[in-house]
């Protein structure tokens, strides 16, 4: 029983992967720059030490068949420089809280209340159009933030960019200073994700799309 659930979790996975194009808008070379993806802070809870499976799927830890607890969320984007060309090859993390609003860092809340199943922390590189995917959890409110994931996308090491994604329409992003760094309005349309029903679930499982601007020159993208 626990071979076949781990075999159609490869290739749940790989669907989705595979098929995620459908999801994207593909914007192609634009004459006008696209809107930068504002930067944020790393924050202090970046795990201090990385989980042992640290791919895509956060909901299942290597072959476990028991999921973390939580709203499935299909998270999908594409990463681009300012001209809308697709950066492939670059290296997508993310991490955030369980659903108990616990980090997998040691200081990132109450131990006790640690949900052993949610892996905290993934990655994945672009493919050649730039898209990325993640099978996580609707971030959740904690004392002092509103709901966010971390994002950092990185090329050969080198860390690119480090931001934050916020739930569109939530009420506490306004009152957040980290949120309120970012005084340009275009600017921070570019942090805020809707999470809408994925499409033909029966579980209620949601889908979000985060697209992700980096601030490169078209020689810089196509470099690599």
């Amino acid at each position: 029983m626990q071979r076949c659930s781990v075999c159609e979790r490869r290739r749940f996975l790989s669907r989705a992967t595979m098929g995620s194009a459908a999801l994207f808008t593909v914007p192609g070379a634009f004459a006008d720059e696209l809107i930068r993806t504002a930067p944020q802070g790393e924050g202090p809870f970046y795990p201090d030490k990385l989980p042992l499976d640290t791919d895509n799927d956060l909901i299942i830890i290597n072959d476990s068949i028991t999921p973390a607890v939580g709203e499935i969320t299909h998270l999908t984007g594409r990463v681009t420089d300012v001209r809308g060309n697709a950066l492939r090859n670059v290296l997508v993390k993310i991490w955030q809280a369980d659903n108990n609003a616990v980090y997998l860092h040691s200081r990132g809340g109450r131990r006790d209340r640690l949900d052993a199943n949610f892996q905290g922390f993934g990655q994945f590189s672009t493919n050649l159009n730039g898209e990325y995917y993640f099978r996580c959890i609707k971030p959740v409110r904690y004392t002092g933030r509103p709901p966010h994931i971390h994002v950092a996308v990185e090329r050969s090491g080198k860390r690119l960019l480090t931001t934050q994604l916020y739930i569109r329409g939530e009420k506490l992003n306004n009152r957040d200073f980290l949120f309120r760094q970012v005084e340009d309005l275009k600017a921070r349309e570019t942090l805020l994700v809707d999470f809408n029903p994925l499409n033909g679930s029966t579980t209620g499982e949601l889908h979000a799309n985060f697209n992700i601007v980096l601030g490169m020159t078209p020689n810089e993208s196509q470099a690599g």
